[in-house]
């Protein structure tokens, strides 16, 4: 307002000189309607004119500059990071993918090892049916053993070492017959892995085996002189071992002294 004022007086002063000179002056001078006009115009109201501060601009400018130099400014671990938020996406989606890749791969060797545990398990079932198949065969056949040994063993042993003569030529003949029987059939069970054991031969040693509870079945216990506790001293019926497994455990009596 202040600024504004001082030019309307300026102006006010520079129309009345000019106005005292073009009056001073008689070839200048101007008819009293020009006089008139020419007053008036000067003291017409100046044109209003606005002063804006410059202190936005510059703080705009200022602005610009700093943004500039922190452009320039910029260290390639920033411009790397906004490179890196530019292809978030794909990163992400290529994460996702070796995730996924990395879970498919687990599984397969999963499966791999599944399958080679499945192919050994098999494997091995089909050895031990291979190997006990006729268990069930061979423990039908056991009674059949027996018999045989029981009626060899109703041959007193002084016949059987006697000479031949007409009266027991015959039975002779028959033991001979019902013994080759038996050991064709024992070597027939050994072949296919039966085996059969006698608990009352004697260890190397010489002295009688022992009571084993995976091997014997002890039905009665007594007492013996000479022997001693645990010792075998009689065996009601051998047993049989099918290709390393106890297919029938013998029948033994056992010493107890105590």
């Amino acid at each position: 307002m202040f600024q504004r004022t001082l030019l309307r007086q300026g102006q006010i002063a520079r129309s009345a000189l000019s106005f005292r000179s073009t009056a001073a002056s008689p070839l200048t001078r101007a008819s009293p309607l020009q006089q008139v006009t020419r007053s008036t115009r000067h003291l017409a109201p100046p044109t209003a004119r606005r002063f804006y501060s410059s202190e936005a601009e510059s703080n705009k400018e200022k602005k610009e500059e700093e943004k500039k130099e922190e452009e320039k400014e910029a260290t390639p671990a920033e411009e790397g990071k906004k490179e890196e938020k530019a292809e978030d996406p794909v990163q992400k989606e290529l994460e996702e993918k070796k995730k996924e890749v990395i879970d498919l791969k687990d599984k397969y060797l999963r499966s791999v090892a599944d399958f080679r545990n499945l192919q050994e398990r098999t494997k091995r079932d089909i050895d031990v049916a291979r190997t006990f198949a006729i268990q069930k065969f061979a423990q039908d056949l056991l009674e059949t053993v027996d018999n045989f040994e029981r009626a060899l063993s109703t041959v007193p042993a002084e016949k059987v070492n006697a000479p031949e003569t007409e009266a027991n030529k015959d039975l002779l003949d028959l033991y001979t017959g019902l013994k080759m029987t038996e050991n064709i059939l024992m070597n027939t069970l050994k072949r296919h892995g039966l085996e059969r054991f006698d608990p009352s031969e004697p260890t190397e040693e010489g002295k009688p085996q022992k009571f084993d509870p995976n091997k014997h079945e002890a039905t009665f216990m007594a007492k013996a002189e000479g022997k001693e506790d645990g010792d075998i001293m009689y065996v009601q019926s051998k047993g049989y071992i099918l290709n390393g497994r106890v297919l029938r455990a013998a029948k033994v009596g056992v010493v107890k002294n105590a």
